[in-house]
Order: structure tokens, then C-alpha cells, then sequence
């Protein structure tokens, strides 16, 4: 056989050979510049992670997540997929994974997935978690992962703002890129406010979130709870895709990627 015959039937043996591989993390994102790569620049979760697997796995990985979360904002269940030829077992990667990764960054799980299966266009839903520290009393020991708000806050008011923004809308007006292609419309189906001693919990869950959308609903709900804006005021924004309706973008340091939801 002559060698560029041999080349290729390397090749077609090595594609059929590649295995599919779900990788769940969780990280503290305080020090980085958000999960996406960026060309040539360092500090991002993706280049940190694929650059150890690489090393690893003798050979290039490129990881694809459930979402991108923005610089500081954390993860407490990260799902992300990848292909790779290696003889290596899931449990021996993932313990050699830990063993390299810096401790803000945690490997829980790594196994298996079927051919098909795609981090980000076989997730179903996403649940985003904002926490608030509602209190005049510093909380030193948490001040990386919430907000300080020490004013009081009308929680029934911001119940009833969060209530008509959940459904099927166009949330052109809770997101930060201009001019987008892409579709704009999102089935929000809940927004859940949990209060925990002098914590408040933000909760939202849907099947899909745009570019900062959670922290400008979570700006645009504190000003509701604030008296700054009225519940009623939701669907003019909703309305007027305009995104300077809205409320301010909350701080990223008190948004957590919480949960990653897929079918079966």
C-alpha cells in the first residue's frame, strides 16, 4: 500500500477510534476571564482545561461547555464534552485531571457519552443562581460569591416583576450585545427568590440564557426591590427591546452557574 494510502487509512481509523467524553466541573471564577478561550490570550477556564487534557492525552482537545459564563461568575455544575482517541480509563483521566488542575477549578466527574451527545446543543435547561447579601454586616468570609445590598428590599414587589418576565419572550432588552443576528427570544420558566437568614437567593431557570441577561434581571429586579421601578414596568421593557429600559447589570461575582439539565 503506498504511504498516503497508509496516511489515510490511519486517519479514518483514528476518527472511528475517538471516544466521546462528559466532563462535569465546578470553579470559582474569580480569577478569570470567563470559561471562552480568547485567541492567544491566557486566563480563561477553557484554555487552562484544554491545555492540561491536551498534555495529557498527547494530542489536541477542544472542549465545548453547556454555557459560557462571563468573567467571575462561577460554576457550581459545569457540563462540557469532548473527543479523544486513548486507552486511558475515565476514572485514571479524571484522577490525573485533579491531580493538575489548580484548586479553584474542580473535575467532579468524567465518563462516557454516546456519539451524539454535545454539551451545549444537548443541554435542555439551565438554572442560574444570583445571591444577594442582604444585611449592613460584612459576610468576609463569602464576599467572593455574593452581592452586598444593605438596603431593605420589597421582596413581594420583586416576586411580582419576576412573575411577568417568566414565559416565552423576546429578552432583547436584558442583553448586552447590540445588534445581534441571533434570535433574541427565550422561554424563561421560572424565577424563584429564596430568603436564607440575610441571604436572597435569586433563582432562574430556563432553556436557554443570552449575553449578561441574568445579571441585567437581577440589576433590574434589585431596582424593583429598592422602589426604584415598579413590577408593572416588566412587559413595557420586555416590549421596547431597548436594552437601556432595563436595570443595571448586577456584578458577576454573585452569579453561579448552578445546574445543567439534559434529557434522561
Amino acid at each position: 500500500m503506498m504511504p498516503e494510502a497508509l496516511s489515510l487509512a490511519k486517519a479514518e481509523t483514528a476518527v472511528r477510534d475517538m471516544q466521546n467524553f462528559k466532563l462535569t466541573l465546578c470553579y470559582d471564577g474569580t480569577r478569570y476571564k470567563g470559561w471562552q478561550r480568547q485567541g492567544n490570550t491566557g486566563g480563561t477556564i477553557q484554555e487552562k482545561l484544554e491545555t492540561v487534557l491536551s498534555r495529557l492525552l498527547e494530542q489536541p482537545v477542544e472542549l465545548a461547555a453547556s454555557g459560557r459564563t462571563d468573567a467571575g461568575v462561577h460554576a457550581r455544575r459545569q457540563v462540557c464534552s469532548f473527543r479523544a482517541n486513548t486507552l486511558l480509563e475515565p476514572d485514571d483521566l479524571l484522577r490525573r485531571l485533579r491531580s493538575f488542575l489548580p484548586e479553584d477549578i474542580g473535575a467532579v466527574s468524567l465518563e462516557p457519552a454516546p456519539p451524539r451527545f454535545h454539551a451545549r446543543l444537548s443541554c435542555v435547561e439551565k438554572t442560574y443562581v444570583y445571591r444577594i447579601w442582604n444585611s449592613e454586616a460584612p459576610n468576609v468570609f463569602e464576599r467572593r460569591y455574593v452581592l452586598p445590598v444593605p438596603e431593605s428590599l420589597d421582596l413581594p414587589a420583586m416576586e411580582k416583576a419576576a412573575a411577568l418576565l417568566c414565559g416565552e419572550h423576546d429578552f432583547a432588552a436584558f442583553c448586552s450585545v447590540k445588534n445581534s443576528k441571533k434570535s433574541t427570544l427565550r422561554h424563561l420558566r421560572d424565577i424563584s427568590l429564596e430568603q436564607i437568614g440575610a441571604e436572597i437567593r435569586l433563582s432562574f431557570t430556563g432553556d436557554g440564557f443570552l449575553y449578561n441577561m441574568v445579571r441585567i434581571l437581577t440589576g433590574t429586579l434589585l431596582e424593583v426591590g429598592l422602589g426604584q421601578r415598579q413590577p408593572e414596568e416588566m412587559g413595557e421593557i420586555l416590549a421596547s427591546r431597548d436594552r437601556a429600559r432595563a436595570g443595571a447589570t448586577a456584578p458577576a461575582k454573585g452569579l453561579t452557574l448552578w445546574d445543567v439539565r439534559y434529557e434522561n
